[in-house]
């Protein structure tokens, strides 16, 4: 809420009013309330609740709409002059055949300053090229016709690095559900790819897409302290990266890449802060970020992994015990989000979410229902582990449910492929089911004791994939349930 407050008051007056007469116009009388309190007055959320009459959720959700219509407005006033200049470089042909050659190379020459501010490969390629037709017979023929090719060049360049950004994270997406190590070399090769191709040029675009590779790669792939903290080749800390993007930003705010992209840098921040443990710096970027998770989710797969907030949305409930909260939160900040079964990790993420929120709400039937409902939309088997965990989880569901026909067919065919597997690479998954065993069996003596003696073995492993089972909390009340039957 205090990135919000911030930037309504620092709109200029003109802007604010605009907003504000627009809410009105449009029938939102209570965004264009909440625009003025926190624009015009101190006070606090509870109290402009009250105020409004909504209870939390709602206000969330009016808070959310009351940031889209700030942002909205607000790439209308970036995207104006960028327009003008593009809509200038489309008309070059009618410059070049209707006006005297001085007054076209000036002309050009105005344009191509225009476009070396906002960084617009694309379009300074067609600059040079008609500067090069203008200058044929003249000495600055040689110049435009390097300056061409480098450009050319150039834009080939970026065209790879977006390539190789998108292709390292559907990558990791495949990593992170196997843990495989040859997937893991392969992401590694693809940063260094990345590294080749942002070395050829001077460029801060360059600079800022491999930065987006790079943060990742140290936080979640070279989980090695040396590594995370600084880069080999530059002795770069990732502070130090954060800082440099965030001047790049601010030296080019017209440019509707990096207003957009900033979401991204605030995202790795939130897990940079979360990786090494300083909770209270992770908490000024996860509202933001959490606000905006839909449109992470929908739109920004090919510049990071957005899944991964979901993950730490979870870990971050347990950590402050508001894990009831997530059913609702999810039905707020996800109620927009359409879900791809075309991108199985994503969709294979989002899914547990689900039903982990519903989990940790009592909804044990509908937690089921999704579980199901993946396993019936999207193929697991080239991802065995990762089918083995949700597997597992719908046999947790089983037995809350008191289903144990269904819990015993389950639990034996995991404990098959446990067997096919070896018990050291899914020990993690061994463990689950022998809790849920203890829980339905016949023997009802001392089965709360023998649960609690198999957990401090589970709550101690880690594994390199993605591992739901992980992420349900073992503590004194679910094994109350486990075995009040």
């Amino acid at each position: 809420m205090a990135k919000l407050k911030n930037i309504v008051k620092q709109l200029s007056e003109k802007d604010f009013k605009a907003i504000y007469d627009s809410l009105i116009e449009s029938n939102a009388e209570k965004s264009a309330y909440l625009l003025k309190s926190l624009r015009e007055r101190q006070l606090s959320d509870n109290k402009i609740m009250s105020e409004l009459e909504v209870n939390a959720n709602a206000y969330y959700t009016l808070r959310s709409r009351l940031n889209l219509k700030i942002e909205e407005y607000l790439m209308e006033q970036l995207e104006s002059p960028r327009t003008d200049v593009l809509r200038k470089v489309a008309n070059i042909n009618e410059v070049l055949f209707t006006k005297k050659r001085t007054i076209s190379i000036a002309t050009l020459k105005k344009l191509e300053k225009e476009l070396i501010d906002y960084d617009l490969a694309n379009e300074l390629t067609i600059i040079y090229k008609s500067l090069k037709k203008l200058n044929i017979n003249s000495s600055d023929y040689f110049q435009y016709s390097q300056l061409y090719n480098r450009h050319v060049a150039y834009m080939l360049a970026l065209d790879k690095a977006e390539d190789l950004l998108a292709d390292y994270f559907k990558k990791y997406g495949s990593y992170l559900l196997t843990g495989d190590s040859t997937e893991k070399m392969g992401l590694t090769l693809l940063m260094k790819e990345m590294q080749n191709v942002a070395n050829l040029y001077e460029s801060h675009r360059l600079y800022v897409y491999r930065s987006c590779m790079v943060i990742f790669h140290r936080l979640f792939v070279e989980q090695d302290e040396t590594a995370t903290q600084e880069n080999a080749e530059e002795n770069e800390s990732i502070e130090d990266i954060f800082a440099k993007v965030q001047k790049i930003f601010d030296s080019y705010p017209q440019d509707v890449i990096y207003y957009h992209i900033n979401l991204v840098y605030e995202f790795l921040k939130l897990e940079y802060y979360n990786h090494y443990k300083v909770y209270r710096q992770a908490e000024k970027f996860y509202e933001e970020v959490n606000d905006a998770t839909t449109n992470l989710l929908t739109n920004y797969s090919t510049y990071t992994f957005p899944a991964q907030f979901l993950i730490s949305k979870i870990e971050r409930n347990i950590r402050l015990g508001t894990e009831a909260d997530l059913y609702a939160e999810a039905e707020n900040v996800l109620v927009d989000y359409e879900p791809d079964t075309t991108d199985i990790p994503k969709h294979v993420i989002y899914t547990t979410y689900r039903a982990l929120a519903c989990y940790y709400a009592g909804k044990y039937e509908e937690a089921a229902k999704l579980i199901n409902n993946l396993l019936n939309e999207v193929s697991l088997k080239k991802y065995p582990f990762t089918l083995l965990e949700i597997k597992s989880l719908l046999a947790l569901h089983y037995v809350l449910l008191q289903d144990y026909e269904l819990f015993n067919q389950l639990a034996n065919s995991i404990q098959r492929q446990i067997r096919m597997f070896g018990k050291d690479e899914c020990e993690n998954i061994q463990l689950f089911i022998k809790i849920l065993k203890i829980a339905v069996s016949e023997a009802k003596k001392e089965k709360a004791k023998k649960i609690a003696a198999v957990i401090p073995r589970f709550a101690g492993l880690k594994v390199n994939y993605f591992a739901p089972t992980l992420l349900v909390k073992l503590d004194e009340a679910l094994i109350n349930k486990l075995t009040e039957f």
